[in-house]
This record gives C-alpha cells, structure tokens and sequence, in this order.
C-alpha cells in the first residue's frame, strides 16, 4: 500500500508523517486490496484537518475528521476509515455469498 501524506498551507515534519503513516497502514490488516492512500493536513484557526482517500479495488473511501491537536486528528481518521473499509468489506462478502447461491 502506498500512502501518501501531504499538507495544505502547513509543513510535515518527518515524526507527523511516520505517526499517520503507522496509523494508516493498520488498514491493510483488515483489507488487503488497498492500493493508494492520500493524506491531507491542514488547520484552520484552531482546528486541525486531516482528511483521506482510500483507492481499493471496487471502491473509492473518503474520510475527515478534525480535532484538538493534529495527533488527535490522524487518530479520528485512521478510525472512520477502518470503519469504513471494515463496512466494504463485509459488502463484497455479502455479493460474493447472494452470487454462490444463486
């Protein structure tokens, strides 16, 4: 899986991109068809902003989450993301079980 960490109108420091990086990499754990995630930084007055795209095979995910500190963000992201590939995948198990039985 390729991750990609970037910032708008901010610098990443190298501990901010290895911390999102670690985080998001727990995604291949539960889906192994992740092919390119794109990460995106920013803080807008006293909000920190991350946001992602997922690129799997079948499915494009987006995610955001904001909170207290940057950290805190990457946190909230990595966890609605894992929500929602943990949801994908439970669909494609769903089509794959009604396609067997018919």
């Amino acid at each position: 899986m390729e991750i990609t960490v970037s910032g708008q109108h901010m610098l990443i420091t190298e501990p901010l991109r290895s911390y999102a990086t670690g985080k998001l990499s727990r995604l291949e754990r539960h889906f192994d068809r992740v092919t390119i995630t794109n990460v995106v930084l920013h803080v807008e007055k006293n909000r920190h902003n991350a946001e992602a795209t997922i690129h799997a095979k079948g499915a494009t995910l987006h995610a955001h989450a904001e909170g207290e500190s940057m950290y805190a963000a990457i946190d909230f992201l990595a966890d609605k993301l894992d929500r929602q590939v943990l949801k994908h995948k439970e669909k494609i198990k769903i089509n794959h079980r009604r396609i067997r039985k018919s």
